[in-house]
């Protein structure tokens, strides 16, 4: 475990609260986020991460700094699956452009503690049993199996565990109220389709930390290098998900290059559990190369997309409904018109 002192956290802790009060008051008022603004936040977050990554570097030394920046690059790179399931769920239940940084950022102060509980369970595990390693290399393999296979997990956001569980514990309304997420109705407190939609968001989350969880594991067993790694590519999931919104299909190869960096994720947990449980002898790789063949795969695997653009180009953009301007009837199963009216008690049953 590496020697990180405290008013290094302490940093890390500013700049995270920091940074989510700053954008809760920049966007305090709801509104339709376009591409110009989303890529200047974006550029904001990957400075930021960027900036804390020298600081590592200078503080903890190369090897840290390498890992910091590996495990920041995988996460990001893991999050563009969850961008889809975003588009998923913003179409399912309808949701009104202009609240749909809202329930982002929501998702983030729960994908924050979360990770921080699955990240801490993940080292101290990994701290007292090496073995465990091939488990996670197993994980990741079956992963780049349906990948490959086109058999990825599917997201029913209707039915996903936490909007199951939040019908059961308050009644959801029919309809939007504005940005709330409860209100007072005949004497009682009920969801509005906001809150579910967050439940939903949640719900991804969780099922994305599978992966994610060993993923980043396998780059560093230090709790800071992968909470903070964790946590700066969370927190630029949202501008990410504004500036890539109708951009997201034409990337048509990244889901071949996220497969080939997971293999690889895998083989380097199997050396890394080899060499701990079976024989010093047997090498694992090092920091600056695995940043170094994340950094090629996924950039060619960008590059080739925009080189071989996919045929007959791509659908609607994520979030934005079936007319691709926030108009749409979610996913079949209720009505919403994008501005605020949708029937998004689906699933009450």
């Amino acid at each position: 475990m590496l020697d990180v002192p405290l008013w290094l956290w302490a940093a890390f802790a500013v700049a995270v609260v920091g940074s989510l009060a700053v954008d809760l008051v920049v966007h305090r008022h709801a509104h339709v986020i376009g591409f110009r603004e989303a890529a200047v936040w974006s550029g904001v977050w990957v400075g930021l991460a960027l900036v804390f990554a020298v600081l590592v570097f200078v503080t903890l030394g190369t090897t840290a700094g390498s890992e910091y920046t590996t495990a920041w690059l995988l996460e990001k790179s893991l999050s563009v699956d969850n961008l889809f399931v975003f588009a998923l769920i913003f179409r399912y239940f309808a949701v009104p452009r202009a609240h749909q940084h809202r329930v982002l950022f929501l998702g983030v102060i729960g994908a924050l503690v979360f990770r921080g509980v699955f990240l801490a369970l993940g080292v101290a595990v990994v701290s007292r049993f090496s073995a465990v390693l091939f488990l996670f290399a197993a994980v990741l393999l079956y992963s780049t199996y349906k990948i490959l296979r086109g058999e990825q997990d599917t997201f029913d956001p209707g039915r996903s565990l936490t909007v199951r569980a939040l019908r059961k514990v308050v009644p959801v309304r029919d309809d939007y109220a504005g940005g709330k997420l409860l209100i007072r109705e005949d004497g009682r407190w009920v969801a509005t389709p906001l809150c579910a939609v967050v439940a939903a968001i949640e719900a991804a989350d969780l099922v994305f930390a599978v992966d994610s969880v060993p993923a980043v594991l396998a780059v560093s067993s230090d709790a800071f290098i992968v909470y903070s790694s964790n946590a700066f590519a969370i927190l630029g999931l949202r501008a990410l998900y504004f500036m890539l919104a109708g951009l997201l299909d034409r990337f048509h190869y990244l889901s071949k290059g996220l497969a080939a960096v997971l293999a690889f994720i895998a083989v380097k947990l199997i050396l890394q559990a080899a060499h701990k449980t079976i024989d010093s002898d047997i090498p694992e790789v090092p920091s600056l190369l695995s940043l170094t063949i994340i950094v090629v795969v996924l950039a060619g695997s960008v590059l080739l997309s925009l080189l071989r653009p996919p045929p007959g180009g791509s659908g609607p953009g994520p979030g934005t409904g079936r007319d691709g301007n926030g108009n749409g009837n979610g996913n079949g199963n209720g009505n919403g018109n994008g501005n605020g009216e949708t029937s998004a008690s689906r699933d009450s049953s």
